[in-house]
């Protein structure tokens, strides 16, 4: 069995489909052994020899694991849920203090490479339980991932009710513009050691991985109406989270988008230099 450390978010869920839905989870269930944790964990699990096979953040990238060619989480401009909320007075330049929900190493990266690449700024980033309101009466910004910034987002009068004017940064279309390519959350990474007879070939679970995607592509409205009730979002939000604002093809722009995100990561001094990607 192959053991698979996979993220219970909104946004991989097209991904998860025939895992977790017949007809062919049951079939799948015989080579792959699912567990669910924090997207910030499925590299240690893997590097760790707890998994084999991860949906991990593109900044745990190590020369130790393969990058699955195929699937990845990323999105072609706005992605809705990472927000970086900036209160007022301050801007990204003038910003001291950083709460931050660290569910996604990626995604304090990205921001990081933000701040200090592109708004020559190095504010103390806090961790901090993902609530907006909390946060922003403890710093000057705040950074929500994943479905929190999706419900800040629905949320924003409210919040800014209660700590005062904020400018909402979504952190993909801030990637996007300044470099012109996708913004690149996860890929499914493996450990290669774990394939290849009797066990799973990597052709086989690339042919698994992609098949699983493009089934749960198709079957949006079933996940529109799954999600519904598991998060405080409209189903019409929900579906265009899902439909528009994460891209789930890992194609040529999006390698470009990782090796250049892992260079100005190295330069500001917030990951290690990786100096080439590994694929299966």
């Amino acid at each position: 069995m192959l053991r698979v450390a996979a993220i219970n978010f909104l946004n991989p869920a097209p991904l998860m489909w025939d895992f977790e839905h017949a007809p062919l989870a049951a079939e799948l269930a015989t080579n792959y052994s699912l567990h669910y944790t924090q997207p910030s964990q499925c590299a240690a699990e893997l590097l760790a020899n707890r998994a084999d096979l991860g949906l991990i953040p593109i900044a745990s990238l190590t020369p130790e694991l393969a990058v699955v060619p195929g699937c990845t989480i990323a999105s072609l401009d706005e992605v809705r849920s990472i927000q970086l909320i900036v209160k007022s007075p301050h801007t990204l330049s003038t910003v001291k203090t950083v709460s931050a929900d660290t569910a996604s190493r990626s995604s304090l990266a990205y921001a990081e490479i933000l701040f200090r690449k592109f708004a020559n700024n190095h504010p103390a980033f806090l961790p901090a339980q993902a609530d907006p309101v909390a946060m922003l009466q403890q710093t000057d910004a705040a950074i929500l991932i994943g479905d929190p910034a999706l419900l800040a987002l629905e949320r924003r009068e409210q919040i800014e009710a209660e700590v005062g004017p904020c400018e909402w940064f979504d952190l993909a279309h801030e990637w996007h513009t300044r470099t012109g390519l996708p913004w690149v959350a996860a890929v499914w990474a493996v450990r290669p050691e774990a394939l290849g007879p009797p066990r799973l070939t990597a052709a086989k679970l690339v042919e698994d991985l992609e098949a699983s995607r493009n089934h749960g592509l198709l079957h949006i409205e079933e996940l529109v109406e799954q999600w519904t009730p598991r998060i405080d979002l409209s189903p019409k939000v929900i579906r265009h989270y899902l439909s528009h604002n994460i891209h789930y093809v890992l194609n040529t722009d999006c390698i470009r988008a990782i090796k250049l995100f892992r260079q100005y990561a190295a330069e500001v001094d917030v990951l290690p230099a990786l100096p080439d990607l590994r694929f299966l």
